[in-house]
């Protein structure tokens, strides 16, 4: 493996740990950034980008990230929400009128980012082409039933958590979730994360690959699956089909749930400029923000009757041992391929890891290196 870019040497012990997951744990092509009080720590990137090729990974290289898109927009609701446009304890209704019926009317969008609206899926069917002219789905959610009393359980939301609460952005903002974002966001602080992947990236992204033993996806009426491939329209993860997570089509439409395309230093320079400022500019969120952010709304077993140990506050996993990460005050987003990405005020941390080989239950590489972080936090 060919690694490249550097640590500082207080944070040798992650570029120990990022050198390991390729010798022990099958690696194909990775990255990791990680800020402490707004300035870079660690940035280290290594392997191939694309299998067919042998390209090699670069410092601008991006990835789809998945479900890393939850935390993209969770901290735009809490912007919102902190500049005073948005009331994340308020109905739905008062921002998307529309929406306020079919049983949702008392649905909050508190309720939204803590997985507990009781709208995991959507009933209506819809294809590939409606689902990128994002108002078909606006309007099947509009329609939809919820599938259990509103707050009563939570069950993960995994597309229709990106499109509700970035339909609540649109109207407060004109802008639909991803554009917002990197107006408000990425483009003033230049980071390199998009929900809906430009064309002039596409040629350079790193190309997902599944590691071999992945667990196949339940069958088609299985609500999880239904959730993951909003009922079939999506391949999950399709690497080698039109409409999976491979197609520039995919990659480049909206999904504000689970289609954010970035690098390890975007993802990881949003959550410190959260947390702390970079660039010479201040925080994102300010301590009352986060504290409101990291409350836990959801845990347990869900709907579906698992418990995975996750913990979930408004928008983000929270510290956990289904995920940990450095404490109460950490809040961040996973993604299906192994990445994870978050940040923490207490210790003035953002942190990314992100890959491009689908491992799957009991992948481990992201939680290694935040062990190595952690213990050269208390090690300095």
């Amino acid at each position: 493996m060919n690694r490249s870019g550097w640590a500082d040497e207080r944070f040798g012990a992650v570029a120990d740990a990022f050198s390991r997951n390729f010798a022990e744990h099958g690696e194909l092509g990775a990255a990791v950034t990680v800020f402490v009080g707004g300035r870079k720590v660690v940035d280290l990137w290594g392997g191939v980008a694309d299998g067919r090729t042998g390209r090699p990974w670069t410092e601008e290289t991006v990835v789809p990230v998945f479900s890393c898109a939850k935390g993209i927009v969770g901290i735009c609701a809490h912007l919102l929400a902190q500049e005073g446009r948005l009331d994340l304890d308020a109905p739905v209704g008062r921002y998307w009128p529309e929406f306020a019926r079919h049983g949702k009317e008392a649905v909050t969008c508190r309720m939204v980012l803590g997985h507990r609206a009781g709208l995991p899926a959507l009933d209506r069917v819809l294809g590939f082409e409606e689902i990128a002219a994002w108002t078909p789905v606006v309007r099947a959610i509009e329609e939809q039933e919820p599938l259990w009393e509103p707050d009563t359980a939570y069950e993960y939301h995994g597309h229709v958590f990106g499109f509700l609460i970035g339909e609540v952005v649109r109207r407060i903002t004109g802008l639909t979730p991803g554009a917002y974002f990197r107006r408000a966001v990425g483009e003033p602080l230049g980071l390199r994360a998009w929900i809906g992947l430009p064309s002039e990236e596409a040629d350079e992204r790193a190309r997902l690959v599944e590691a071999e033993g992945r667990p196949p996806m339940p069958g088609p009426e299985h609500l999880l699956t239904r959730i993951v491939t909003m009922n079939g329209a999506l391949v999950f993860p399709g690497l080698d089909e039109p409409h999976g997570w491979n197609d520039p089509a995919l990659l480049g439409m909206e999904l504000p749930g689970a289609g954010a395309t970035a690098s390890a230093s975007g993802l990881a320079g949003l959550y410190a400029a959260a947390v702390t400022g970079i660039g010479g500019r201040g925080r994102l969120l300010t301590s009352d923000t986060v504290t409101d952010a990291v409350r836990e709304v959801s845990s347990g077993k869900g709907w579906l009757g698992f418990d995975a140990g996750a913990r979930w506050g408004s928008g983000f996993l929270l510290d956990s041992a289904f995920r940990p990460m450095l404490g109460e005050r950490s809040f961040g987003n996973d993604g299906a391929g192994g990445q994870f990405a978050f940040g923490d005020d207490e210790y003035g941390v953002g942190f990314a890891y992100v890959a491009n080989r689908m491992i799957g239950h009991g992948d481990a590489r992201a939680t290694r290196l935040i062990t190595a972080v952690r213990e050269c936090l208390a090690d300095g």
